[in-house]
């Protein structure tokens, strides 16, 4: 019989759901993320860690384990795709311009919300620049960039001075209607399940370590970053005992790549170079160990916070594992079998 999320009674995949849908409805693009944080430091606090705010506005807490010897972080990021208002235009819509990766080709005709800097908030949508087929003969042929889109807002404001005294002005941040979905069938639909799922999945693990009483071997903490989008998110902010980085973030799903949704995947190696090769294969044996469903895949556009780790200096050993994620930077899907099997590989590689 196949997966039926009405009847699941898998607490851990009824946590990370649970977590991914209270995530995806907080608004978090890079630079806009304390809402998103403080709910993390709350759920954290809530199964009774003690976790800090870094300086630049990330969440780090020591999930437990021995002091001494060589520990090990753990990584995903709350921070996501947006983007901000770069002009008013005379008819009162909005140019914008993204934060982070978003591209105007899968945003067209997506709702939209505008924060002004007085904590205003009004709904708009992404458009093309004149956007009924019954008047521009051009539609369809038309390429889809931040110049020849906008966004139209929702009130009753049809010059830039009308759009200027709702308080809307250059800078304000654009959020983008996730739509979260999951389907009976257990798949996860959403924008930004890069990296919200991972979250979710890094939540239900310290809530595991606590609830379970489980023992770690070597002392563990957990980062989660906040500017992993415009890319800088794990290059400080590092324990000084630790010596491997674990990143948890989307698996690659795509031609050319043998991972799937309801797969974690081991990345080998990503536009940055390999990652460190002894991690790399001592994840794929804990995978094996414990049955879990695994692929290894190279990904040639990718850059995760542990690559940042790195680049920045640290004296560490790096990989990067995730549930797959098909249509990344888009409306983004991944199945619950994919999360599951990423949490098992987390607690084989940390436990066994």
């Amino acid at each position: 019989m196949s997966f039926q999320i009405e009847t699941c009674t898998d607490p851990q995949i009824l946590e990370i759901v649970s977590q991914l849908k209270a995530l995806c409805a907080i608004d978090s693009p890079s630079g806009y993320t304390r809402e998103a944080t403080e709910y993390v430091m709350e759920q954290l606090r809530s199964f009774g860690y003690d976790p800090q705010y870094t300086v630049k506005g990330g969440v780090l807490v020591e999930l437990g384990g021995p002091a001494g010897g060589e520990g090990l972080l753990l990584s995903c990021h709350v921070d996501t795709l947006g983007a901000m208002v770069t002009r008013i235009g005379e008819s009162g819509r909005l140019s914008f311009c993204s934060v982070g990766g978003l591209s105007p080709n899968n945003i067209e005709a997506e709702n939209c919300q505008i924060l002004t800097r007085d904590g205003r908030r009004y709904s708009g949508t992404f458009q093309l620049k004149n956007a009924s087929v019954h008047v521009n003969e051009e539609f369809a042929a038309k390429k889809r960039t931040f110049d020849t889109m906008e966004v139209v807002v929702d009130e009753k404001a049809y010059t830039a001075q009308e759009i200027r005294d709702l308080g809307i002005q250059v800078g304000d941040y654009i959020f983008v209607d996730p739509r979260t979905t999951v389907t009976s069938s257990g798949y996860l639909k959403s924008r930004f399940l890069d990296d919200k799922l991972s979250v979710a999945i890094l939540l239900a693990y310290a809530r595991h370590l606590k609830e379970d009483a489980v023992s770690l071997k070597r002392r563990v903490y957990l980062h989660v970053t906040v500017f992993e989008e415009v890319g800088h998110g794990g290059a400080a902010s590092i324990p000084a005992d630790v010596t491997e980085f674990l990143c948890v973030d989307m698996g690659c799903v795509g031609d050319g790549l043998t991972c799937r949704e309801d797969q974690v995947s081991i990345c080998a190696q990503d536009s940055t170079g390999p990652y460190n090769y002894e991690m790399v294969s001592a994840l794929i044996a804990a995978a094996k160990r414990r049955g879990v469903d695994y692929a290894v895949d190279v990904y040639p556009f990718y850059g995760s916070d542990a690559d940042m780790a790195l680049r920045a200096g640290n004296d560490v050993r790096h990989a990067l594992i995730g549930a797959g994620v098909y249509a990344s930077h888009g409306y983004e899907r991944s199945h619950v079998d994919g999360a599951k099997n990423t949490l098992r590989l987390i607690e084989a590689f940390l436990e066994d």
